[in-house]
């Protein structure tokens, strides 16, 4: 038997980025605090656990006074740096730079205009969305597939953005269909403008990953069922082999 592993398998820059950060911080003397999981994988959250990382929520912020809080690679919304800020925690930031740029043009876009009518296709409640949400005081709309882009407004000028490791072809899916119907209804597209904001590393393994599961017999993909990107991944191997598995 032939097992071959994925040379492009593996945590993402961002990820691993984070990981490096708290292992880094989990050598001094005092506990780091991670709010929420550094990565949508039980396996490597347990290892980092054992290392003195410990999980935190939210509402533990404020129980953290003088402490080290560190924020994950999906990023937190403004409302989180001045929660701590006002509690005296002390923030170490492991957001993406991927995600961080993604905030910026978020946040350029609305205090451009805070009426500018900005859409952001992603999973509804993931913590990479809560804070591109929150860079736009909560007023952005989350559509999570193509039928949802119906509750778009097509009167008035639409931005459209992605979560960074959301499914690029559904992201071109959604584009044409709002294009199409801006056509339409106007004979032109003025008033829909698309940011490609998924992340290329994302972007990228996809083709490779089907490449991959077309030239392999049996697929075994490793994962947290947790993980919004490895959900997504998985799909692109079962639809690329129909002998691909899903385990932790």
């Amino acid at each position: 038997m032939k097992i071959e592993i994925d040379k492009y398998a593996g945590f993402c820059f961002g990820v691993t980025k984070a990981i490096q950060t708290a292992e880094d911080l989990s050598k001094d003397a005092q506990n780091i605090f991670c709010l929420g999981q550094i990565v949508h994988n039980a396996k490597e959250e347990d290892r980092l656990q054992k290392l003195g990382m410990i999980t935190i929520k939210h509402s533990n912020i404020k129980d953290l006074s003088n402490k080290k809080m560190l924020i994950r690679a999906h990023g937190e919304p403004p409302a989180t740096y001045k929660l701590a800020k006002s509690n005296n925690v002390e923030i170490i930031d492991a957001t993406c730079p991927v995600v961080l740029n993604l905030q910026k043009k978020i946040k350029e876009k609305f205090l451009e205009n805070p009426d500018n009518q900005i859409v952001i296709f992603g999973k509804k409640g993931h913590a990479e969305v809560n804070g591109l949400v929150g860079q736009t005081n909560g007023k952005a709309l989350v559509i999570s597939n193509i039928e949802e882009a119906d509750n778009i407004d097509i009167n008035k000028p639409v931005f459209l953005f992605s979560q960074t490791t959301s499914d690029y072809q559904e992201y071109c899916k959604i584009e044409t269909y709002l294009k199409e119907k801006s056509i339409s209804a106007y004979e032109n597209i003025d008033n829909i403008t698309v940011f490609q904001t998924i992340c290329p590393s994302v972007k990228n393994r996809i083709p490779r990953l089907r490449d991959f599961c077309k030239n392999n017999e049996l697929i075994l993909f490793v994962s947290d069922h947790n993980s919004s990107n490895g959900n997504m991944l998985f799909k692109v191997c079962k639809d690329s082999n129909p002998d691909s598995y899903f385990v932790t």
